[in-house]
């Protein structure tokens, strides 16, 4: 069901309003309606979407294009339709290489329901894993031209990629994101910075907010010393159903090697469960 354009716009402007606040915020990432609840019944104030969870509820690899943009729309509806809260999008690299079709992507991601989304410049082919970086602006700035056409303020993400896929120079990171802000990107994240003065010289070589990621595979810092490098917004990627697949291994693989269920101990009790899936109420 499409959101009221009344709700939508309120959640747009809140949503771009969190990157000027006081305080950074974390953006959790739930993969499906249900973890959407459960993150909005715990105060979180706004959601992002996680391609690598879609990807794994579907049976996928991540980051390989094996996930359609309709299938990425429809999950990014479901969790938009399972809370009153703002909720951003990884649109991946707009499911395009012609800067039309990205404006496409973000027209859609809009009748999704969503108020913001990243547009990155990965590629998607091993040979050849980043875009230029001539393409690559071309792509954001036809990003931004189909959000700002948008009734509401869609918040538009811009990602340089680099440290993801092998490329781990910060200069052209940096130049990638201020070329991304000068063509009028609203936020910038460069997922997998290896350290904290990385994240510092990032946030100092911009003036839009800057996203980072937390909870990867790497370093792991606190919100308290992002915030301290000058982060606005930070989003915890797969980190979440990663955890959950973590937990879903060691209690298969307790089954199959010792024929005990011991793991039920840990598990979430049913009524808790089921009761953390009522709607949490939405704004009209």
């Amino acid at each position: 069901m499409p959101l009221n354009p009344t709700d939508q716009h309120r959640r747009a402007v809140e949503f771009r309003d969190l990157h000027t606040a006081a305080e950074p915020f974390v953006i959790p990432n739930p993969w499906d309606a249900g973890t959407a609840r459960i993150l909005t019944g715990l105060g979180f104030a706004a959601l992002a979407t996680t391609s690598a969870g879609l990807a794994f509820t579907l049976g996928r690899r991540d980051g390989a294009n094996l996930v359609s943009r309709a299938e990425t729309l429809a999950n990014a509806a479901a969790v938009a339709e399972a809370t009153h809260l703002p909720v951003s999008a990884d649109l991946e690299n707009g499911f395009a290489t012609n800067p039309d079709q990205i404006g496409e992507t973000i027209r859609l991601a809009a009748e999704a329901g969503l108020v913001g989304g990243s547009i990155e410049d990965a590629t998607g082919r091993p040979e050849s894993p980043v875009f230029p970086v001539d393409m690559a602006v071309e792509r954001v700035v036809a990003a931004v031209k189909a959000a700002k056409a948008l009734p509401f303020p869609f918040t538009l993400t811009a990602r340089a990629e680099n440290f993801l896929y092998g490329v781990p120079d910060l200069g052209d990171t940096i130049r990638r994101l201020q070329a991304y802000e000068a063509a009028g990107a609203d936020v910038l994240y460069a997922p997998g910075l290896p350290d904290l003065a990385a994240v510092r010289a990032v946030c100092a070589a911009v003036s839009r907010p800057v996203n980072v990621l937390a909870g990867g595979t790497g370093p792991t810092w606190t919100a308290a010393e992002l915030a301290g490098c000058g982060v606005r917004r930070i989003s915890i990627g797969s980190a979440l159903p990663r955890a959950a697949l973590a937990t879903v291994l060691a209690a298969a693989t307790e089954i199959k090697e010792r024929g005990s269920f011991g793991f039920a101990r840990d598990a979430l009790p049913y009524k808790q469960a089921n009761a953390m899936m009522a709607d949490p109420g939405k704004h009209s």
